[in-house]
């Protein structure tokens, strides 16, 4: 693959990554540790990843259970998952945090999975955008000494590509809303 292309195969990588990440965060119904993923704890003054302070694992199908390292990090940790966005209140024992997933009604499936495909429309447009950037970065190639069919050559291989980030993303959501819509 050209150099010249690399750099673009590369941002739409990360665009559809950047999707694959933020599908991990919707909760489909089922307990999913990554719905944890962006919540920060205050350890000692230090905003710090709920993953480096505690211990996370799924017992049941529908139960996230997390057991910090230190006790005194629980209220800090209740605290977190309180005023984060997940919608989940979690009941403790003094050493060990639950959070139990309610069924999702059929109502919350169809919000999702409007969710889902909004993403899903966001990664595209991001695509796209990184497939304009390239072109114009071509076209400023001519008059050097680059041939008009070069420049030709290297819009299709980016379309070429654009096609296939599109038809992964277009993919991936159509995955992501099976999965939410299966009871």
């Amino acid at each position: 693959m050209d150099e010249r292309i690399k750099v673009y195969d590369k941002k739409m990588t990360k665009s559809y990554e950047s999707l694959m990440s933020e599908f991990g965060t919707i909760r489909a119904g089922r307990a999913n540790p990554h719905v944890l993923d962006r919540i920060t704890v205050d350890y000692y003054g230090v905003p710090t990843p709920l993953n480096q302070v505690a211990n996370i694992t799924v017992p049941e199908a529908r139960m996230i259970q997390i057991q910090p390292w230190e006790a005194s990090l629980v209220k800090a940790i209740n605290k977190a998952i309180m005023t984060s966005d997940l919608g989940i209140n979690p009941s403790d024992d003094g050493r060990v945090i639950r959070l139990v997933f309610p069924e999702l009604t059929e109502e919350r499936r169809k919000e999702l999975v409007k969710e889902v495909k909004k993403k899903g429309e966001g990664a595209k447009v991001a695509v796209r955008n990184i497939r304009r950037d390239a072109n114009e970065a071509f076209k400023k190639l001519k008059g050097t000494e680059v041939s008009e069919d070069e420049i030709k050559d290297l819009e299709e291989q980016v379309q070429k590509m654009t096609d296939k980030y599109v038809k992964e993303i277009d993919k991936a959501v159509e995955e992501k809303s099976k999965e939410i819509l299966t009871v």
